[in-house]
């Protein structure tokens, strides 16, 4: 029978909260991987019973995400940050296979600026060099301020490349708060529309970071994406592996691709190497894959992305409820534009001197941790992943009630 073994409530953004159920399956699993008399931390990366459970994770994801055969699902290391690099040196290979006779100076690598995660990308970018960026929008020009990355820009602000080798943008930025609407009516939703003249190329070079959303609900037109990768410590496990669904038109010959002048691509960056090994080229973050493999039945077993969908939307729907009650009596402040909230990263701001220490304080209190801000941007931040209760994110809004009431007591003379 399962115990709560001290266990806090983590709304932490990552590392982030797991299942309890799985974690306690997963101890199992240390001890003895598959009845193979052998822990997951220990077998060898290349054992049937191994390789076996890499497929069944494969099929995990293409079924709740349905993913379509023209792409592969891959797995790796370096999490997000590390396909902030692949992403640019293997798209730049494939348009240097596809435009052989044109300088590499024209090549044009096209950027979403949302939020902190794909600013740091697009430097990245910068920085590899390999051709020019354009900013299709940037979410700081239609901030108040000029500086805030609190909005997602509207829909004529947006302004494709012709024909870039890439389109990135990240679907939800865990520091911000902010996330593109699953809505496609919705005037923060992400411009597919536009795309339509952006490109030549019938094969979409679009490439979404979802590593704070990914498995939290269903992706919008997966298949018009050439590249979607997650770090996996959000959604769906420990910190370590990094899953990524690349379309097979962009698993190119690296190699190939530097002889006519591509820069050249480190072997564990390529996604050709991690698709002709089967994402086992060399020894995998097992532990994290296991732990991750895990997660995905209990979500299938659990109804699938549908029930997480709405479960998360109550979810979120609650808590910016609370904000919303909370800045009405001025205690709180919310920090995102109506509309532009992310579901997974609640953020908002606790009103008057000492008021966020004593708001964090009363939450370790009840046991709640893992609600400060980023520190890049401080406030608070309420993440709330799929390991996230109902249950928990009640107790959180109650709190939340409390502290209004607390804060707004009329003082004793």
């Amino acid at each position: 029978m399962s115990t709560n073994h001290g266990r806090i409530i983590n709304f932490g953004a990552g590392p982030s909260a797991l299942p309890q159920p799985v974690l306690e399956e997963a101890a199992k699993g240390l001890l003895n991987f598959e009845n193979t008399g052998i822990g997951i931390a220990e077998i060898s990366h290349r054992s049937k019973e191994f390789t076996a459970f890499v497929g069944s994770l494969e099929s995990l994801i293409r079924k709740q995400l349905n993913v379509p055969p023209t792409h592969e699902i891959l797995f790796t290391q370096g999490g997000g940050s590390n396909q902030f690099s692949a992403v640019v040196l293997n798209m730049l290979a494939r348009w240097r296979l596809l435009h052989p006779d044109v300088g590499q100076e024209e090549a044009v690598m096209d950027y979403v600026v949302t939020g902190s995660w794909s600013a740091k990308a697009m430097q990245e970018a910068q920085r590899l060099g390999g051709g020019q960026i354009n900013v299709v929008a940037d979410s700081r020009q239609h901030s108040q301020t000029g500086k805030s990355f609190d909005n997602i820009p509207p829909h004529d602000a947006f302004k494709f490349s012709k024909d870039p080798a890439l389109i990135y943008y990240c679907e939800n930025e865990t520091v911000d708060g902010v996330e593109f609407s699953h809505e496609e009516s919705s005037p923060t939703s992400f411009p597919y529309q536009l795309l339509d003249n952006a490109t030549s190329d019938t094969l979409l070079p679009l490439v979404a970071d979802y590593s704070s959303s990914f498995m939290c609900r269903p992706i919008p037109r997966l298949a018009d994406h050439a590249v979607v990768y997650a770090g996996a410590q959000k959604n769906i496990g420990p910190a370590g592996l990094t899953v990524l669904i690349v379309r097979k038109d962009c698993l190119v010959d690296v190699d190939a691709a530097a002889k006519l002048g591509a820069s050249p691509v480190p072997i564990m960056l390529s996604w050709k190497t991690l698709a002709d090994s089967k994402s086992l080229y060399n020894t995998p973050s097992v532990l994290s894959m296991y732990i991750t493999g895990l997660v995905l039945q209990r979500i299938d077993e659990q109804g699938g992305l549908l029930w997480y969908e709405e479960l998360n939307r109550r979810k979120a729907g609650k808590v910016y409820g609370a904000v919303r009650e909370g800045q009405e009596k001025g205690v709180f402040r919310r920090k995102v534009r109506e509309g532009s909230e992310s579901w997974m990263n609640v953020v908002f701001e606790v009103v008057g001197e000492g008021a966020e220490k004593r708001f964090l304080d009363g939450a370790e209190k009840r046991g709640m941790k893992g609600l400060k801000g980023h520190r890049s941007v401080g406030g608070i931040r309420v993440s709330l992943y799929n390991a996230i209760t109902e249950e928990q994110t009640d107790a959180l809004v109650k709190y939340m009630g409390d502290f209004v009431a607390e804060e707004t007591k009329p003082k004793a003379e």
